[in-house]
C-alpha cells in the first residue's frame, strides 16, 4: 500500500488516497484513532461508477462512520474508473440497457456476464486491501463491509472471516449462483431495500434475503426510490455496526 496524498477534512477526519498495485483506493480515519487505540473498520463498497464521480457520497458515508469512531476505506471496482476496462462485463451492460429500453426482460445470461466477473475479481482485491489497511496501527478490528453491489457484499460475507457483520444494499441485480453462496453466510446481516427502487427486482431482493444462512438478519425496507434512503434508515445501519463492531 503506498499513500499517495493527504488532507484534514474540516471535522478533523484524516482522508488519505493510496494505491494498492494499481488498484486506487481511499482510507479515512477519525481523530480519535491511534496506535494506543485502533479504530474498527468498515469497508465502503459502491457501484461500479468510479471513484471520482462516487467520492462525495463516499466522503459522506465515511464521516458518517467517523462520528461514530469507526475508520472507512474503500477501492477502485475493476473495470471501473482508470482501470482496464472489461469488455465482457461492458458488453453484458449494453445488452441490458437495450432489454430495459425495449421492455424486454433481462435473462439469467446477461446478469451472469455482468455481475459474476466483477465479484470474482473485486472480491480477491478486497481481502488484499484488507491485509493492507488491518497492518495499518491506527486500524484495527473488528471489520464492517457496507453498502455497494450486493454479490459482492454476499461473497465477501462468506468467504472473509475477518468481516464480522454486513449492511447490504439492494438494487443491484443478482445471480442465480448468488442465492447459493448466500446460504453460507453465517455473520449478523441487515439489509437495506428501498420498495420503490425502479432499477431493482424487488422480488430477487427478498428472495436472496430469505436466502441468507445469518442466524440474525434483518430487513430493513422503506419506501422510495434508488437514492431516497431515509436518515432513519442509515440510523438503523449505524446502530447495527455498532452493536457488532465494538
Amino acid at each position: 500500500m503506498h499513500f499517495t496524498s493527504e488532507q484534514r477534512l474540516d471535522d478533523d477526519v484524516r482522508e488519505r488516497a493510496f494505491t494498492l498495485g494499481d488498484i486506487p483506493g481511499i482510507l479515512w480515519t477519525p481523530a480519535s484513532a491511534s496506535p494506543t487505540a485502533p479504530a474498527p473498520l468498515i469497508l465502503l463498497g459502491h457501484p461500479p461508477l468510479g471513484l471520482r464521480a462516487m467520492h462525495p457520497r463516499l466522503l459522506d458515508r465515511a464521516r458518517h462512520c467517523a462520528a461514530r469512531g469507526f475508520a472507512a476505506a474503500t477501492i477502485e471496482l475493476p473495470g471501473s474508473g482508470d482501470r482496464p476496462r472489461m469488455p465482457g462485463v461492458d458488453q453484458a451492460r449494453a445488452a441490458l440497457r437495450q432489454a430495459v429500453q425495449a421492455g424486454e426482460p433481462v435473462t439469467d445470461e446477461i446478469i451472469d456476464a455482468l455481475i459474476l466477473p466483477l465479484v470474482d475479481e473485486a472480491v480477491p482485491e478486497w481481502q488484499t486491501a484488507l491485509d493492507s489497511l488491518l497492518s495499518l496501527p491506527e486500524i484495527g478490528g473488528p471489520v464492517g463491509y457496507s453498502g455497494g453491489v450486493i454479490s459482492i457484499g454476499v461473497r465477501l460475507a462468506a468467504v472473509e472471516p475477518r468481516v464480522a457483520a454486513a449492511v447490504l444494499f439492494a438494487g443491484s441485480f443478482v445471480p442465480r449462483a448468488v442465492f447459493e453462496e448466500a446460504r453460507r453466510v453465517s455473520i449478523p446481516v441487515h439489509v437495506l431495500l428501498q420498495w420503490d427502487d425502479r432499477g431493482n427486482d424487488r422480488q430477487a431482493s427478498l428472495d436472496l434475503f430469505d436466502a441468507l444462512g445469518s442466524e440474525e438478519k434483518t430487513l430493513h425496507a422503506n419506501m422510495g426510490g434508488h437514492t431516497g434512503v431515509p436518515h432513519h434508515a442509515s440510523d438503523a445501519a449505524d446502530q447495527f455496526f455498532a452493536r457488532h463492531l465494538k
